[in-house]
């Protein structure tokens, strides 16, 4: 069977791209080739293309993985997403990208295309630990990889900030504007975040770098929702089947697509709202609602999960008892809400349950586990701060974290950036006060919860229900 592209006979069901590809040129560089951003902002693009053509194509920028540039690059852009319900599947061949890189083989291109005008905006999906946000100051973490990298080599960078800061630096030496910097990542105030880590390392090169960013550029915040499970053989051989051609790239999704984004851009945008984005003054109530809501219940999910031997969270979903717990902390966790426009917040509960329930969608629970240190912050322990200021007593979201210090333990194991030190303290409980040698990791806890001892004791017994130690 040969690969999909361009000059491939598809059935006349799928939906294909409604423009012409060939006539489509640069617009956006997007960094972090994965799932989540080939099922959901190319796919705005392309609804926006279909409707506002434009110079809006995306270069797609791997930084260290190679294996999905060279699949792009094998199938002329093009790959396809099936989007799945009880309802039943649809494809969609999505054919947006216009150019593909890996960083790690290919740098000096990727600061080519940062440096050429006709770049007007760069996205990111690189996830949270990516960025180098220093825990405990909200600043540059000099002591991260990336970061030290590129600090010593700014002119051959290999993380995410060092080619964003290089490209602006090119472009300001050279007399252009600045391009718009859109976070897609799961952090709060995500574009303020990032304008601050920008400057930050901007700051270091001492030559008006860092004023012309703050003047001139513009770091929009944004607020992105699909379950997008990580690709199989099984989501393959489906894509295969329905598209007579093999898609190396082909990825499952939910129905469900949500975008939020700040209108605040440095030389125009696509029509992203034709795919239903939402533009708004103030992003923050809608990222607050799907961090606390979606991330943190889905956090205690895929936790509660790995616990009870359970391999997806759709399984975690079919036990009552289990589906209970994570209806229990929505409902919690809704008072530390702000309103959010044009939400009703009890139906999107409802409705996120039911995404979770989704039989047709496969998402691990060891996916949606990784990294959960780097989560914890804005899922749960801002909730929690929140509650505990309201004088609220903050129960599911201690019995959200005494689930996952549970899990750790009761697995043994986590892909976690500060993974020897986690297993250390899992190994390290004390059935006294087993969250203890948690809460005694440098800059993860703040002060406040650290000295919430009924709360802590809410996380004890927790743990002790989980019946690990």
């Amino acid at each position: 069977m040969t690969f999909l592209s361009k000059g491939s006979a598809l059935p006349a069901n799928i939906r294909r791209p409604g423009y012409d590809q060939d006539r489509l040129k640069p617009g956006i560089l997007h960094i972090g080739l994965g799932a989540f951003h080939r099922a959901h902002q190319a796919v705005y693009t392309q609804r926006a293309l279909e409707v506002q053509f434009g110079d809006w194509g995306i270069v797609a920028v791997n930084l260290r993985s190679p294996e999905p540039v060279e699949a792009l690059a094998a199938q002329d852009g093009l790959y396809s997403i099936t989007v799945r319900s009880e309802a039943g599947d649809s494809l969609e061949v999505l054919g947006a990208t216009v150019d593909w890189i890996c960083a790690a083989k290919d740098g000096q291109r990727v600061l080519d295309y940062l440096a050429d005008p006709a770049i007007r905006i760069v996205t990111m999906t690189v996830s949270e630990k990516a960025y180098g946000l220093h825990p405990v100051t909200g600043g540059l973490d000099h002591n991260h990889a990336a970061v030290a990298h590129d600090l010593a080599n700014p002119h051959k960078p290999s993380g995410v900030l060092g080619f964003i800061v290089e490209g602006l630096a090119l472009r300001h030496a050279a007399g252009l504007k600045p391009f718009t910097v859109l976070c897609c990542d799961n952090l709060p105030a995500n574009g303020r975040v990032i304008q601050r880590l920008v400057l930050d390392m901007a700051r270091t090169r001492g030559t008006g770098l860092a004023e012309w960013i703050e003047r001139e550029g513009a770091f929009p915040c944004s607020m992105v929702d699909r379950i997008v499970p990580a690709a199989t053989e099984e989501t393959r051989r489906r894509a295969a089947s329905l598209l007579g051609v093999d898609d190396r790239l082909a990825l499952d999704t939910e129905p469900f697509l949500q975008w939020v984004i700040e209108d605040r851009f440095v030389e125009g945008r696509p029509s992203w709202e034709a795919g239903g984005a939402i533009f708004a003054e103030n992003v923050e109530p809608y990222e607050k609602m799907k961090l606390r809501l979606l991330n943190g219940s889905h956090t205690l999910l895929a936790h509660l999960g790995i616990l009870n031997g359970l391999d997806y969270i759709r399984e975690v979903m079919a036990v009552p008892e289990l589906a209970a717990k994570a209806r229990k902390h929505m409902e919690e966790v809704v008072s530390t809400l702000d309103p959010v426009p044009g939400i009703d917040l009890p139906a999107y509960i409802d409705e996120l349950l039911a995404r979770f329930a989704n039989p047709t969608i496969a998402h691990r629970n060891i996916q949606i586990s990784l990294d959960t240190t780097q989560k914890l912050p804005q899922r749960l322990l801002a909730p929690a701060i929140d509650a505990l200021t309201q004088g609220e007593r903050a129960d599911a979201t201690a019995y959200a974290v005494g689930t996952w210090m549970a899990a750790v333990r009761k697995r043994g194991d986590c892909d976690d950036p500060r993974r020897a030190e986690v297993l250390a303290a899992a190994q390290g409980m004390e059935p006294s006060d087993p969250s203890a040698s948690f809460f005694a990791l440098p800059g993860l806890f703040p002060e406040q919860l650290k000295e919430a001892r009924n709360w802590r004791d809410q996380i004890n017994a927790s743990i002790r229900e989980h019946q690990v130690i």
